[in-house]
């Protein structure tokens, strides 16, 4: 089953009156349950591409399908509430509230959607134990390490039970233990849970656990290649 699709998608935007070609001419496809990681250098376009494929942005031209579902026909509020169940993110800036404790970050996703607050609370403790943070459910972000941090980011973004989980730099600000630490978990999650990663990095390590590896530059696709699973 396909999860995502993108036919010609190309990004334009207007810089100083100059038309800067983010995207040009992308066709992508991505099976439910791969995990797809996307490589290049700074600037190429691999950021907006995973903004474009999640509908955080809109392409100039072209069409994404999710699901086999047009992102263009839904709304904002469409699109929103889609991304709110469907989806989940995972930034290289963790983006964790430093008031809340571990676990109320995790489970504040559950508390907007409506779900009770003991559920909320259950679901929370047991997504937190399968990264192994268990332990630390009640620690503020500052209490934590930055691998830790992430895992509480990763299991916040797990929560609503996504189909897809979008991720960009998830170890760019870890050092090497942490950053592969980060690696295992997601492999694990990917394989455990049958879910689809779309992951932007520039961590060779990341790309190795990947069922592909997709590598651009200057905003188009420049190959595609099945990586081997370690």
């Amino acid at each position: 089953m396909l999860m995502v699709e993108a036919h010609r998608v190309h990004k334009i935007y207007e810089l100083n009156g100059l038309k800067v070609h983010a995207l040009r001419d992308v066709n992508l496809l991505i099976e439910k349950g791969d995990m797809v990681v996307i490589m290049g250098p700074s600037g190429c376009g691999k950021t907006t591409l995973l903004n474009c494929l999640s509908g955080l942005d809109a392409p100039t031209s072209g069409m994404v399908k999710i699901e086999g579902i047009p992102l263009s026909q839904m709304n904002d509020n469409e699109l929103s509430e889609y991304r709110a169940t469907r989806m989940g993110f995972v930034f290289q800036s963790f983006n964790l509230l430093p008031v809340l404790t571990a676990l109320e970050n995790v489970e504040l996703p559950l508390l907007v959607a409506g779900i009770n607050e003991k559920d909320a609370r259950l679901r929370a403790l047991s997504m937190l134990s399968r990264v192994d943070l268990e332990e630390w459910a009640h620690h503020r972000p500052m209490e934590l390490s930055g691998g830790q941090q992430q895992r509480v980011a990763i299991a916040r973004a797990l929560i609503s039970r996504p189909a897809i989980i979008w991720a960009d730099e998830p170890t760019g600000n870890l050092d090497s233990a942490g950053a592969d630490q980060i690696t295992a978990l997601l492999k694990t999650l990917n394989k455990a849970n049958r879910q689809t990663f779309v992951i932007v990095t520039h961590d060779p390590s990341v790309a190795k656990t990947a069922d592909r590896l997709i590598s651009m530059k200057d905003g188009a696709i420049l190959s595609e290649s099945a990586t081997p699973n370690v």
